[in-house]
């Protein structure tokens, strides 16, 4: 089973909903976590935008990056454009991606298309890593 690390700046919202699609749409194909290059806390929004439509991320929380090892993980993916500010070693996994999604914390009525987008690119992901590990 693949292990995916999300990471943003602050794993305040698109990592966070990252993270509740993985958990509920790859349970049993993936293991999941998410974190920021610091952490804060998970923005009531994110939870109210996941909540309508049936996801509850209101348990999770902000983590830092600096908590884990990148060893731990075959996947990582930068959801804010904050690849480059990683340390090699996460850049350096099986599978890296940075998606650059745009930020909802600085513009609140976004978050229902940003969660959209990330939920298209989670399944999309988790597909692509399953047909990876059945090949493999």
């Amino acid at each position: 089973m693949k292990r995916v690390m999300f990471v943003c700046k602050k794993n305040s919202s698109r990592s966070q909903m990252a993270e509740g699609f993985a958990k509920t749409l790859g349970a049993g194909k993936i293991t999941v976590t998410s974190s920021g290059l610091e952490a804060s806390s998970v923005r009531p929004e994110a939870i109210a935008t996941m909540q309508n439509i049936g996801i509850d991320i209101s348990d999770q929380t902000s983590n830092a990056l600096s908590e884990f090892k990148p060893e731990d993980f075959d996947a990582v993916i930068s959801l804010c454009g904050c690849g480059v500010n990683l340390p090699p070693e996460w850049l350096a996994r099986e599978y890296f991606d940075d998606w650059q999604l745009d930020d909802p914390a600085e513009q609140p009525e976004i978050f229902p298309r940003v969660r959209d987008e990330v939920q298209e690119r989670v399944e999309a992901l988790i597909a692509k890593l399953n047909s990876e590990a059945v090949a493999s």
